[in-house]
């Protein structure tokens, strides 16, 4: 702390930040016999920016593989977890707000599980790129000063020894494409998470799921009985404050005038808004997923009441077996009216089909229209398997 004190002291002097760590760099080494010999040898032929790119770059990367990864990965366990174990709950889709074709709880985890695990992947391959060629990217002092040596090639070994791409084509800055292809990928993982946030906060509105409590808490400081998704408005509200400041980021950075303009250098002051609220959001869709309660009495519930679902299928098997006018006849026994189970078998029953094919569509059910749910929502770890490969940047 004392050491990052008088480097703060010096910048008062010079006004940069980089030249008041040169100085201080120098001072420190003064006593040393050797060191002192080649003082000058601080910052040779070196422009700021090829210290802070590196500095950001080894920063992003550290942050990302240390503190975003894993807790990126906890999430995409945890709804993988809720897709297994919830794969043969069915349950009543809704497209347009309307009841649809059912499903099952699993199923539909598995769609966030695999979405938010490709983009994590996507992540990890975008490449982190670090130069250091000198004020315009052309090595002009090195070269005047020792012509004889590869600097080029010196520049590659030094940066690829951080653990860095190297990356040869720079003006006075690294020009930071990569980390705008970073922050949209991360952008499109918050996208993702916020549509999981809205569909889950609609469950617990349909009272699909119900949320643990914990002693003490109080949801409304009015209403003694609310329990409120608390949990999942957090993450949401992080998680589209992360996209605003990333957004702007990935828009900024690749634009630098002619050799290097300054703008960049405040708005890369702002990373870790960004990803703070982005690490906010992840952990509290997690607290939220730790307290849900699957509520299979209200799932079976609303399929009870939505036999008008097997249209689909009724009128499906119709169109195998040449029934003319099939869709229709359906919408005409459907749309506007109530559809019981009674309903539904009185227009099976009616139909010229094959009594093996008309017996199957009496077995049918609400709860038994599921298609292929269970498997997609039980095969999701596989499928997570294909998709991951390399987890680090």
């Amino acid at each position: 702390m004392d050491d990052a004190l008088e480097v703060k002291n010096i910048e008062k002097v010079t006004n940069h930040d980089v030249k008041a760590v040169e100085y201080f760099l120098k001072k420190k080494c003064q006593s040393h016999p050797e060191i002192a010999k080649v003082l000058e040898f601080f910052h040779f032929a070196c422009t700021s920016e090829d210290i802070n790119n590196l500095a950001h770059a080894l920063m992003l990367k550290e942050s990302m593989n240390k503190v975003i990864f894993p807790v990126m990965d906890e999430l995409i366990t945890a709804i993988c977890n809720m897709a297994e174990d919830n794969a043969s709950i069915p349950m009543l889709s809704r497209t347009h707000g309307q009841p649809a074709s059912p499903t099952t709880l699993g199923k539909e985890m598995a769609v966030f599980a695999a979405r938010l695990s490709e983009q994590r992947q996507e992540i990890s391959q975008v490449k982190i790129k670090g130069k250091f060629a000198g004020a315009v990217g052309n090595y002009n002092a090195h070269i005047v000063a020792y012509p004889g040596i590869d600097w080029p090639l010196i520049a590659k070994e030094f940066v690829e020894s951080l653990g860095l791409c190297f990356n040869p084509y720079v003006t006075q800055i690294e020009p930071h494409d990569y980390m705008a292809r970073l922050f949209h990928a991360i952008m499109r993982f918050n996208t993702i998470l916020i549509d999981f946030d809205r569909d889950i906060w609609g469950y617990i509105s349909l009272a699909y799921f119900k949320q643990i409590t914990k002693a003490g808490e109080i949801g409304s400081s009015t209403m003694p009985h609310k329990v409120n998704p608390i949990d999942f408005e957090n993450s949401e509200g992080n998680l589209g404050k992360a996209n605003g400041g990333l957004s702007h980021l990935s828009e900024k950075l690749p634009i630098s005038r002619w050799q290097r303009d300054l703008t960049d250098s405040t708005v890369l002051r702002n990373m870790g808004e960004g990803l703070g609220h982005s690490l906010l959001a992840y952990k509290s869709a997690l607290q939220g997923i730790g307290k849900l309660k699957v509520n299979e009495s209200r799932l079976s519930e609303d399929l009870n009441q939505s036999w008008e679902v097997l249209a689909e299928p009724i009128q499906t098997v119709m169109r195998r077996y040449g029934v003319p006018e099939p869709y229709e006849k359906l919408k005409e026994l459907t749309r506007g009216r109530a559809v019981t189970k009674e309903s539904i078998r009185e227009f099976i029953e009616g139909l010229a089909l094959p009594k093996e094919t008309k017996s199957y569509l009496l077995e049918l059910t609400p709860h038994t229209y599921v298609g292929a749910a269970i498997e997609l929502g039980k095969s999701v770890n596989v499928t997570m398997n294909l998709i991951n490969g390399v987890r680090a940047l």
